[in-house]
């Protein structure tokens, strides 16, 4: 017994080693707009905090990094005032992207930028930076670099034909390492991405929204796991999580259902807390353990669905992408169940002593960092 209290006190101690009050680091959204007339506009949406703090995909959150703090001080300055703190960024950032016609670089400068007011802080400000460049009608295809140093980034060109009003948008482009994407042809721009990269590339951004960004989803599922660690009523629940994520998430990307992030966010806070609690105090599983775990998945999935928003969806397989993140995400969560179970259930033989043991003060500690991210959560700025 000795060693299975070392081990749950190894397992509370790495727990409370995760940052409480942190900002997930997003990856910046870039839209190549080519038109006839040779003109070139780049929207680069990205945290203009994150980039003049060198915070990236290299940290799981903004907490993680060693600045952390010059952007906290960031996140909550006015407009006007980051705009004039962004001025003497402007030549780093300029020198860092690199747009190829035909594998000739094409000079580039920043046309206006624009940064909201900080509202609801727990979610990263995004602005928009402008970026216009000319090109010659005879190019046929383009590149685009953006160093990782500024982050992770997701990059789709649009080819307008402004004589005859028609336009074509490729597919995006989600680019994690330093390197430059792959050629956009830009006389073939309406081509489709085969079946199986858009599969990949919405199944690979729904596992990370769970693992290694989904923080709260993830101890959301450890509370369901602690109270049902047989089988049965573990796959009735995730199951039950599933569907109702699933209807949510696709009722939101399809702009028919949605929620702001600042009524959201403490609200999936307080229903980790709730869970938590719910297993201290309820032993044993209940029928309506399914219907509240039911009613909690549909408010995850308007979590889901602003992270998916944000990446855009391909207008032409639309399904297929919404399809893919959600196995992406039921797969990050198979895998902290199998976690749990390995690490946790399977040293417990005795049901008392594993509710002793690891029930109790487990569920007390995600109750804890639930109510607290509730509280850290309700911020409204006027």
């Amino acid at each position: 017994m000795t060693h299975c209290k070392a081990y749950l006190f190894a397992l509370l101690a790495l727990f409370l080693s995760f940052p409480l009050n942190a900002d997930v680091v997003r990856p910046a959204l870039i839209e190549i707009s080519v038109f006839t007339s040779g003109d070139i506009r780049v929207e680069i949406r990205a945290s203009i905090e994150a980039l003049m703090t060198g915070i990236n995909g290299r940290y799981r959150n903004t907490q993680e990094a060693p600045n952390a703090e010059e952007y906290d001080y960031y996140r909550v300055m006015p407009a006007d005032q980051l705009q004039g703190e962004f001025e003497s960024f402007k030549p780093t950032l300029l020198e860092g992207l690199d747009l190829q016609l035909d594998g000739a670089s094409i000079g580039l400068e920043i046309t206006g930028v624009e940064i909201p007011e900080p509202g609801y802080t727990k979610v990263p400000r995004i602005s928009v930076i402008s970026v216009s460049g000319q090109a010659e009608r005879d190019k046929q295809q383009l590149t685009w670099y953006y160093p990782m140093k500024f982050g992770d980034h997701a990059t789709r060109v649009r080819q307008v034909d402004e004589d005859n009003e028609r336009w074509h948008w490729s597919d995006h482009q989600w680019i994690k390492q330093d390197v430059y994407t792959e050629p956009y042809p830009l006389n073939e721009i309406f081509t489709r991405q085969p079946f199986y990269r858009v599969m990949q590339t919405y199944g690979v951004a729904g596992f990370q929204h769970i693992i290694p960004v989904g923080l709260d989803h993830i101890l959301f599922v450890l509370g369901i796991f602690l109270l049902a660690s047989r089988i049965k009523p573990l796959v009735w629940q995730v199951t039950m999580f599933t569907i109702a994520h699933s209807i949510t998430l696709s009722l939101s990307m399809l702009d028919i259902f949605s929620l702001p992030p600042n009524i959201v966010e403490p609200l999936i806070a307080l229903s980790i807390a709730y869970v938590a609690v719910e297993n201290i105090f309820r032993p044993k599983l209940h029928q309506s353990r399914l219907w509240l775990v039911f009613a909690f998945g549909l408010l995850h999935g308007l979590g889901f669905a602003s992270m998916l928003a944000e990446f855009g969806m391909p207008r032409d397989d639309f399904a297929l992408a919404l399809v893919s993140f959600n196995i992406g995400i039921e797969i990050g969560q198979l895998l902290i169940i199998a976690v749990a179970w390995f690490a946790l259930a399977i040293w417990f033989r005795n049901p008392r002593t594993y509710r002793h043991f690891v029930v109790i003060p487990m569920s007390a500690m995600i109750a804890l960092v639930g109510l607290f991210w509730f509280w850290e959560r309700l911020e409204w700025v006027s």
